[in-house]
């Protein structure tokens, strides 16, 4: 999921070289931009979002719903009964199943989207495309498509962005086994209230959690 651990979220699909083209590269870019700014400048987001897997040819389908709360590098994760904290140094891994709590550093790996990177570093590393329009639970959407310009994990990346609220609404990778990972904000809120031991694991309310500190 958000490939749990590492929050996998991800954006972007190659242009021809075209005149119609490039006004859609134009288009599109234009669209990422304003969303970028949008988003910094909040303080702090508060996500309330579906999780689906689907792969067709396994027959396999899987639904969740969680939350996502932001702030700067920092973000939590709730979600299928994990909970995923980081303070933008350590990461925090809890399972409730089992009372588990591993514990990492925070990678520097651009690789890597953190909730933070997948809400604001659209029009860096990818190129998009402006597809058209989508309506979906009666609002108006942009679609685009987006492909990493270096190798990923994935192959392809569609992003609906609210027209009128120029957010998110929602984002399907596609990888390279056939699987399609999508998300879905169903609620999201900006400058909510928000405190640092939000983003810290408070081993003192979980008894008995064993702790896997792989730092």
């Amino acid at each position: 999921m958000l490939k749990i651990k590492n929050i996998l979220l991800t954006t972007f699909i190659l242009l021809a070289g075209t005149a119609g083209y490039a006004q859609s590269k134009k288009s599109a870019d234009a669209i990422l931009k304003e969303v970028s700014e949008k988003t910094q400048s909040y303080s702090s987001i508060r996500i309330n979002f579906t999780y689906n897997m689907d792969n067709p040819t396994a027959k396999v389908h899987e639904s969740e719903t969680g939350t996502l709360l932001v702030k700067d590098e920092q973000y939590r994760l709730d979600i299928a009964g994990q909970m995923v904290i980081s303070d933008g140094v350590t990461i925090w891994t809890y399972i409730s199943d089992v009372n588990e709590v591993q514990i990492n550093e925070v990678e520097d790996d651009e690789g890597i989207l953190t909730p933070t990177r997948l809400l604001t570093a659209y029009s860096t590393d990818y190129k998009s495309k402006l597809t058209g329009e989508v309506t979906r639970g009666g609002r108006v959407q942009y679609a685009l498509e987006l492909k990493p310009q270096t190798d990923k994990s994935f192959t392809n990346v569609e992003l609906n962005i609210d027209k009128e609220l120029m957010r998110i609404a929602r984002i399907a990778i596609q990888d390279k086994n056939g699987n399609t990972f999508s998300y879905i904000v169903n609620r999201f809120d900006a400058n909510v209230p928000v405190k640092d031991s939000d983003f810290k694991f408070n081993i003192k309310d979980y008894p008995g959690v064993e702790v896997i500190d792989m730092r």
